[in-house]
């Protein structure tokens, strides 16, 4: 069976489930031929549009180059199954021959990547307050328990990162781009992968090293481990710009603020409440990332220690 006809008929198969589905026509028109670029992903690149009722879109339009279809029906049979506040929502597809699209709701804050990296070489302050920052990091939780444990079929996502978590006009987070993620049946623990998926700086090290254990929903864990040290710490995990001489590394350069000043940020003074929320951001995410993925918390324990007290917090081993 040739891509095209594994796609139909991987699309009738959904049947009903499956979302509202529209010509490349209708994608052209509803993005005014394709005029105004939002952003660019591994996949593609997502457009602003307008649906014939006025509601505002973000259309991704898929590389021709990826051929084989799996990141198309990774993305339409993983989110069709989801339903959650900080999923975002899938609403319509377009599929014809080489040309595909995603239809999403429009975020129009846009990722999460533009507010937590420091601009510029002078360190200016932090764009987002320290409680902004906590109350997304727990909806991204919230999204993850739901993608591991919520769904008739578990939701591997493997590729959790800031640029893949969308912020709406009240700085709610949705997870996004589906294009690398697994189902699996939820009594099964582990998934079995053909190489390492994922983006650098945030995939875990089973994923690349099977004799760390296997493959399974602690490879999320791990990544959103990662990514909330660097809505913490205002810099990438993996920084091309510093040299390598004077870096150290950076969840150990996070772990040392833990007994220190949380003057993380050096332009920056915080209240007592605020560092509160940055130890436990901390606290958490050094769990999320051990190497052992046996000791990483699963989504649901996350949730409970963000909300808990930062006292009954146990600290967690420092990184190796």
């Amino acid at each position: 069976m040739n891509d095209n006809a594994r796609i139909e008929a991987f699309i009738i198969k959904f049947g009903s489930f499956a979302p509202k589905r529209y010509s490349y026509g209708e994608i052209k028109k509803m993005t005014n031929k394709f005029n105004d670029k939002l952003g660019q992903g591994g996949f593609g690149s997502v457009y602003k549009g307008k649906l014939p009722n006025g509601r505002l879109v973000a259309v991704k339009s898929l590389n021709e180059t990826k051929s084989n279809g799996e990141d198309f029906m990774n993305e339409v049979a993983s989110i069709s199954r989801t339903s959650h506040v900080n999923i975002v929502t899938l609403l319509g597809f377009c599929f014809e021959r080489s040309k595909r699209a995603l239809i999403y709701e429009f975020m129009p804050k846009g990722s999460l990547d533009k507010f937590i990296y420091s601009q510029g070489t002078d360190n200016q302050s932090r764009q987002l307050e320290w409680k902004t920052l906590y109350d997304i990091a727990l909806g991204i939780a919230r999204g993850l328990e739901y993608l591991h444990q919520g769904c008739n079929t578990r939701i591997l996502h493997f590729d959790i990162k800031p640029h893949n978590v969308l912020l709406d006009e009240n700085f709610c987070p949705k997870i996004s781009d589906f294009g690398l993620s697994k189902l699996c049946e939820r009594k099964k623990s582990v998934v079995s992968m053909t190489g390492a998926r994922g983006t650098a700086g945030y995939i875990a090290p089973e994923v690349f090293f099977r004799n760390l254990g296997g493959v399974s929903h602690k490879s999320d864990v791990y990544s959103y481990g990662m990514m909330v040290l660097e809505m913490v710490g205002g810099r990438k995990n993996i920084n091309v710009e510093v040299s390598q001489t004077s870096e150290i590394y950076f969840p150990s350069w996070i772990y040392k603020h833990l007994d220190q000043s949380m003057n993380l940020n050096l332009n920056e003074e915080i209240t007592g409440e605020e560092e509160e929320i940055t130890r436990k951001l901390i606290a958490v995410s050094l769990w999320c990332i051990q190497t052992n993925s046996l000791d990483r918390p699963s989504m649901t324990r996350v949730i409970e220690m963000l909300q808990g007290s930062l006292q009954s917090l146990e600290l967690p081993p420092r990184p190796t």
